[in-house]
Order: structure tokens, then C-alpha cells, then sequence
């Protein structure tokens, strides 16, 4: 029996961070000797961090690496054990992302990336280039000071693998497990047993269930093997989280896995496995007996990993695979990337616009999520931990948090800051929401402060806007929502700043943002309003999603006022309503009513725009489809064109936005995530011509809906037609928006507020 003990990580590295991340490393590799494992896997570029970006273009991060590098194999770190270390290796003049191979104080390979990761977040052939010469293995000339240090001139460089006395390792780095032909199938078929695949993948929304399948179906079926895979953990610089689940997979199953979301440093996964188990099943398997493949070079190392089998630890068994849900993986993914942004700014607390809506409430029951996390790990003997929070809280010697409320008392300020506007049951959802989490709350008016903006305009203009319901036009009601929206991001910087010096307390609060993806996408927010801010936890997070966390976090963080902020409807409050014309009238308009579109149609635009890359011609062909046996062409034509005006005028907002933390496939994140232009024809005038040439193709004769306004006694009612023929009677809610009340063909009256009605049919307008 060949029994192998293997040691794969969960670390919390930080780009640049050249000591901490060191750190990190040798408490990794202290941790896997004294589990016993001979084999330590550390993740992708752990020893600058993954991400670096341009300071990879710096010469001093690849110094710094080897140096780092140096530390660890002159000292006793790797005696009796194999390392895998992540960092970027210069060959000539080009540098590569890699593996390096370490034992017994020697470098016995490094192994360069073949397939570099270059979408969504990733930019790696902005950096790196990928190795193509799969057939040989050259010798890489070591810096001198390494050299010296080692008494190594040389090391193989390229792709291969490791064959001991006893078995065979490789290395597998990071994307090339979902590469076309991933390396682990051709290095299988050479013979080799051990795969370390060094990983850097974020977190987004039900994404890990496919990236452990991924790693169970690599050693599956005929060909066996053992998979190690090791992640970073912990927000690294950026906008992502990285969420860990290292594992290891032996024959398809998955015997150890650790934490998606956590606040330590570095987490030990080990297993303990029988190689034979790996051998049996290849000899078993006439198909992989019989299957060709090149010949990959190797280096050969006279020492043997395995040892014999000890009966008091036993062999790791298959488990069952560790899974989230949706509403957990929102709950903990923001709040662990919090607790990281905040120990890391030195900043020693959050202040939250708490609105009690939906998206800002979500961000408050992130913050006592953090809180409850790190009050937990604390108890559970994490010393980090409690070094930062008694430092961030600005606890006295001898104390340290040990409620979770208690804590938000000491590093998190929420405001509602109302208006003339917002109802008293905003007002008091926010302020009960507030008291469930423990934030120091504040009620403030901003009156004033909107008062004194129109009354310096009115003094440079002699005139005084109005809103629409005083009789304002559309061009009054936008500026008067603007003004208050942008008072209160002034406000939240103000007191950010000057709140911890009020209470005694040093340093600075971060101030949270609290808009969503959708909002987002159709730009349905004000350019530096409260979207204006540090950071921000939901940015990422679509609405439909949020709803259910709110729901999820009313029973599972113990927030109860999280039910009743889901079930009330979303609405802005920056403007009076319009008067009421009879009980039957609905003022409150809502945010889906105010877009022109639902949350749900906005989440399937932003997958089809971004995830499958449709134009607004594709999209309409796409949704004709999808939406076909409810709506006729002519209308889905109408929601794309809708969908892709607001979104060409309001692309100028998505370039400054708040960073925000990455959940979302279609986020259309600014910042590398979503590259497109800055400045659109709103129009699309072709592509929309050749939206209107496919609708006559399917519908017949089509003309540009008309639309004619009919007064009555509740408002103002609108028909919509085609060729002279009524094709839908609306009741107008807003400017640019309207209710369906009747379509053509229909039968009998729709009675309207009032008790005017239309029949429905051919009525020429």
C-alpha cells in the first residue's frame, strides 16, 4: 500500500503585500508538516498576490518574488516536503505566471501557465504568455542571487512533470482544468498519479457547484488520480472575493473540502490517500491501457513520497460535496470581503445612507453579518481576528468584542437622511433595522439643506423649479430629485470624516454605497448621489437575488424587520405624490413602474448583453423566442428598444461608479469587467431599422406605434396604434411609461378609475 499524505491551502493573500503574504506561506507550510503531508499546495501567484496587474509590468515584483523565494529554501521550510509556490518567472524577456517545484531546499521545476485566463476579470495576456512548447522542458538560468544561495545553476522550465521513486507528480495551473484539452489527461496517460492545480478563482453567484464538478470529473472515469486544488481566500486588493473550497478529489470523489467563506488567513485541507486505489483503476480500464499519447518530459527525483500505511489515521473516505445557497453565498461572500477592506484601509469603520429599502437594508444585514462572523471566529480562538477588531473597534487593554451588536455599536454609523418626501414608515424601518443590528443610528432632515440650493438658484436665476405634481415640468422633477440625491452623498462623506473624531474615536468610516446591478445596467441612479461612495457590497447583486437574501436574512441572522423592508414597495420618495382623483388611484409608483421595465426582464438583459454578447438585434431575436408565446413581436421589439435607449443615455454614469464587489455574470462594471465605449447614438438607428425590417417580416405591414393622448376625468389615458387600428389602450403612470389595459381583439369594457372605460377593437384614431 502507497499512502500518501497531501496538504492543500486557503490563503488570504494581498496583492503586493510581499510580508504578509510570506507570512502566510510559512504558517501554510508549518501547518502541513505537522498534519504529516509531504506535499504542500499553496495558490496561484500567492507569493505577490493574484492581483498585481501593471505592477507585474514593474521588474521589482519579480526581484521581490525570487527574494521571497531565497527566504524560504534557505531556510529549513521545505526539508522533507514538496512546495508548490505561485509567482511570476521572467525566461528571456518574457514573463510567465507559474508554478515553481521546491524540495529539500531546491528548485526542481518550474512549471509556466499554458492556458492564461483572459475574460470577465482576468487580463492575464495583458502580463503573462502562456507556454506553448508542450514537448520539451529547457533550462532556465536562476537569478545570481538565487543561484549563490541554492548552488543551482539551472532549473527545468516548461511543461512536464516530477517522477519520484514511488509515484508521479504535476502541475496543473489554475484555468487550464476548463482548457479544451486539459493538461491532466494527456499527463495521466504518461503515468502520473499526483495533480496540484494551483487555483485564483473568484467568487460569483453559483458558480462554485461548477468549479468542484470540474475538479471531481478530472480524475474520473478511466484514468484515477489524485487532485489537489488549492485557492486564495479573502479580498485581495480588488473588486472580487476569492472563495477558497480547496479540496481534494481522488477517482471521481471528493474526500476533503474546506470553507467557501471565512476569516482566516490560511486553512489547512489534508487527506491521506492509497495511491494503489489510483493504479488499480487505470489497470482495470482496457481503455486507458489502450490509449495513445506523446511522450511528456519529466524530471526525475531519487526520493520517495509515500509511506506506509498508519492505522490510527486512517485513509480519507469520500464525502459528501459542501454547497451554499444562494441567500448564504450573499450573506457571507460581501461580509467577508468587508471585514478584508476595512482591517486592510486602516479605516476603523462603515457608514451606511440607510434608506430602508431594499438595497441599502441589504447592505446593513451584510455589515451585521460581518459582525456576527467575526465575533464567531474570535470565539473559536482566531487571534488575527481579535487583534484587528480590538484595533478597529478602538477597544481598552483586556477587552475584545464578544457580542455581535455591541460591535456594530463601535464601527458602524447608519443615517436616514429623509425629506419632505419620505414617509414615516421608511423612516421607521430603517430606524428598527438599525437597532437589530446595533449600528449607531441617525435621523436627519436635509429640508434645510435642499431649501438653501433653491434658494442660491433662485437668487443667480429669479426662478424656482417645481415638481411635476405642483404643475413642474420633467426637466424641474429630475433636478429636484438630483439635488436631494447628491446632498446626501456630501453628507455621508462629511460625517464619515468627522463622526469618529465626535465620538473619540481615531481614524476614518468608509462610507457604503447601495446600488445594485440592475439599477446599474439601466441607469437608474443619480451620477454622485448615494451610489457615490468607498465601496460598495451589492453592486453586483441583482435585485431579484437581494429579495430572497432579505427574506433568508429576516429568519437566519435573526434581522426580522429584513421581512417587512422585502414586502414593502420600492420607491425613491424624492418627489411628492400626485394628488389623489378618486380612492380607486394608485400614487405610489414603484422602481419597475419609474424604469419601464421589471427587475426580472432587467436581470435576462443583462445575461443576453453581456453573458451571450447580443446586440440589440440579437436580444430581440433572443427574447422573440423566449417571450414568443406571450408577447408579439411588435412589443418585444418595444422592451429591447426601451431597454438599449436608457442604456446608451445613461452609459456615462457606469465609468464612476462605486467599486463595487463582483457577484454577477452580466455586471456591467466599468472598470476592466465591461469595456465599451463611453458615449452612444441613443437612437441605434440601424440597428433598430433592422429590428423593424425583422417585425414586418413576422407581423406584416408595420408602422411606428403612434400614440395620442385622450383626456378623461382620472388623468390621461393613451392609445397605441398600428396602421390606424387600436393595438393597446395604456393609462399613463409617468412620462414615458404606461399600464397595458386592453390590447386589439379583446372583448368587452376595461373600466378605469372614474368610470371611463375603452372597448376594445377597431377604433381609428
Amino acid at each position: 500500500m502507497r499512502v500518501l499524505k497531501v496538504a492543500t491551502f486557503n490563503l488570504n493573500q494581498w496583492a503586493m503585500d510581499f510580508d504578509s503574504n510570506l507570512k502566510n506561506i510559512k504558517e501554510s507550510i508549518a501547518k502541513a508538516k505537522l498534519a504529516g503531508a509531504v506535499i504542500r499546495l499553496g495558490p496561484e501567484l500567492e507569493i505577490t498576490g493574484y492581483g498585481c496587474e501593471d505592477h507585474f509590468f514593474e521588474i521589482d515584483t519579480v526581484s521581490h518574488s525570487w527574494e521571497c523565494l531565497k527566504e524560504l529554501l534557505t531556510g529549513d521550510w521545505t526539508d522533507g516536503i514538496l512546495c508548490s509556490f505561485g509567482m511570476p518567472v521572467m525566461n528571456g524577456s518574457d514573463l510567465y505566471n507559474c508554478q515553481v517545484v521546491c524540495m529539500n531546499r531546491k528548485i526542481i521545476m518550474i512549471r509556466p501557465k499554458t492556458w492564461l485566463a483572459n475574460d470577465g476579470n482576468y487580463r492575464e495576456f495583458r502580463w503573462f504568455k502562456a507556454w506553448k512548447k508542450q514537448d520539451q522542458l529547457v533550462e532556465l538560468h536562476l537569478p545570481c542571487e538565487i543561484s549563490e544561495a541554492l548552488h543551482q545553476k539551472t532549473v527545468p522550465f516548461g511543461y512536464g512533470y516530477i517522477q519520484f521513486m514511488d509515484t508521479a507528480v504535476a502541475a496543473e495551473v489554475s484555468d487550464e482544468l476548463f482548457a479544451p484539452n486539459p493538461p491532466n489527461l494527456e499527463l495521466a496517460l504518461n503515468g502520473v498519479e499526483v495533480f496540484m492545480n494551483a487555483g485564483g478563482s473568484h467568487h460569483q453567484l453559483r458558480k462554485n457547484e461548477v468549479r468542484v464538478g470540474a475538479i471531481m470529473r478530472a480524475t474520473k472515469n478511466s484514468h484515477g488520480g489524485v487532485y489537489m486544488y488549492s485557492n486564495h481566500k479573502g479580498c485581495d486588493g480588488g473588486r472580487v472575493y476569492y472563495d477558497g473550497c480547496a479540496c481534494v478529489a481522488v477517482n471521481g470523489d471528493l474526500v476533503a473540502q474546506g470553507s467557501q467563506f471565512s476569516l482566516k488567513d490560511a486553512e489547512l485541507v489534508v487527506a491521506q490517500i492509497d495511491l494503489d486505489v489510483v493504479s488499480n483503476i487505470r489497470k482495470s480500464s482496457s481503455s486507458f491501457q489502450d490509449e495513445a499519447s506523446r511522450s511528456v518530459p519529466s524530471v526525475k527525483v531519487p526520493y520517495s513520497l509515500c509511506h506506509s500505511f498508519d492505522l490510527e489515521t486512517g485513509l480519507s473516505i469520500p464525502i459528501k460535496k459542501s454547497k451554499h445557497s444562494t441567500e448564504e453565498e450573499i450573506a457571507y461572500g460581501p461580509s467577508c470581503w468587508l471585514w478584508d477592506y476595512l482591517r486592510r484601509s486602516r479605516a476603523t469603520g462603515f457608514l451606511l445612507p440607510l434608506s430602508g429599502g431594499a438595497d441599502s437594508s441589504s447592505v446593513a444585514a451584510m455589515v451585521g453579518s460581518m459582525c456576527q462572523l467575526v465575533v464567531k471566529e474570535i470565539a473559536n480562538g482566531n487571534e488575527q481576528v481579535k487583534a484587528d477588531a480590538i484595533r478597529i473597534g478602538n477597544y481598552k487593554e483586556g477587552e475584545f468584542p464578544i457580542d455581535s451588536r455591541e460591535f456594530a455599536r463601535s464601527i458602524f454609523y447608519t443615517v436616514f437622511m429623509g425629506s419632505e418626501n419620505n414617509s414615516e414608515a421608511t423612516k421607521s424601518r430603517a430606524k428598527v433595522l438599525a437597532n437589530e443590528i446595533g449600528s449607531w443610528h441617525f435621523d436627519i432632515r436635509i429640508d434645510s439643506l435642499v431649501s438653501s440650493f433653491l434658494s442660491l438658484f433662485f437668487a443667480i436665476t429669479g426662478m424656482r423649479p417645481r415638481y411635476k405634481a405642483f404643475g413642474g415640468s420633467k426637466v424641474e422633477n429630475l433636478a429636484l430629485h438630483n439635488i436631494q440625491a447628491r446632498i446626501r452623498m456630501v453628507l455621508a462623506f462629511m460625517l464619515a470624516s468627522l463622526l469618529p473624531w465626535v465620538h473619540g474615536k481615531p481614524g476614518f468610516f468608509l462610507v457604503l454605497g447601495s446600488t445594485n446591478v440592475d439599477e446599474k445596467l439601466r441607469g437608474n441612479l443619480t451620477k454622485y448621489d448615494c451610489s457615490s461612495a468607498d465601496i460598495n457590497p451589492i453592486g453586483g447583486l441583482n435585485k431579484v437575488d437581494l429579495r430572497s437574501f432579505l427574506r433568508w436574512g429576516a429568519v437566519n441572522l435573526g434581522y426580522s424587520s429584513l421581512a417587512d423592508i422585502e414586502a414593502a414597495p420600492s420607491t425613491g420618495e424624492l418627489e411628492p405624490p400626485l394628488p389623489k382623483r378618486s380612492n380607486n388611484y394608485n400614487n405610489i409608483k414603484g422602481d419597475e413602474k419609474d424604469m419601464g421595465m421589471t427587475y426580472e426582464e432587467l436581470s435576462i438583459y443583462g445575461k443576453l448583453r453581456k453573458t451571450l454578447g447580443c446586440g440589440p438585434v440579437s436580444m430581440f431575436k433572443n427574447l422573440c423566442n423566449r417571450w414568443g408565446a406571450t408577447l408579439a413581436p411588435l412589443e418585444v421589439a418595444e422592451k429591447v428598444k426601451h431597454f438599449f435607449k436608457y442604456y446608451a443615455i445613461n452609459r456615462h454614469k457606469l465609468t464612476v461608479l462605486t467599486p463595487s464587489y463582483h457577484a454577477e455574470s452580466y455586471s456591467p462594471e466599468d472598470n476592466r469587467y465591461d469595456l465599451r465605449q463611453l458615449l452612444y447614438n441613443e437612437k441605434w438607428t440601424y440597428q433598430f431599422r433592422k429590428i423593424d425590417e425583422l417585425v414586418r417580416e413576422v407581423g406584416g405591414d408595420y408602422e411606428k406605434i403612434q400614440r395620442r393622448e385622450i383626456s378623461s376625468c382620472d388623468g390621461k389615458l393613451e392609445a397605441a396604434s398600428i396602421n390606424g387600428r387600436v393595438s393597446k389602450i395604456y393609462k399613463r403612470e409617468s412620462s414615458c411609461n404606461f399600464e397595458k389595459l386592453g390590447s386589439n381583439g379583446g372583448v368587452g369594457i376595461k373600466v378605469l378609475a372614474g368610470g371611463v372605460g375603452f372597448g376594445s377593437g377597431d377604433v381609428g384614431l
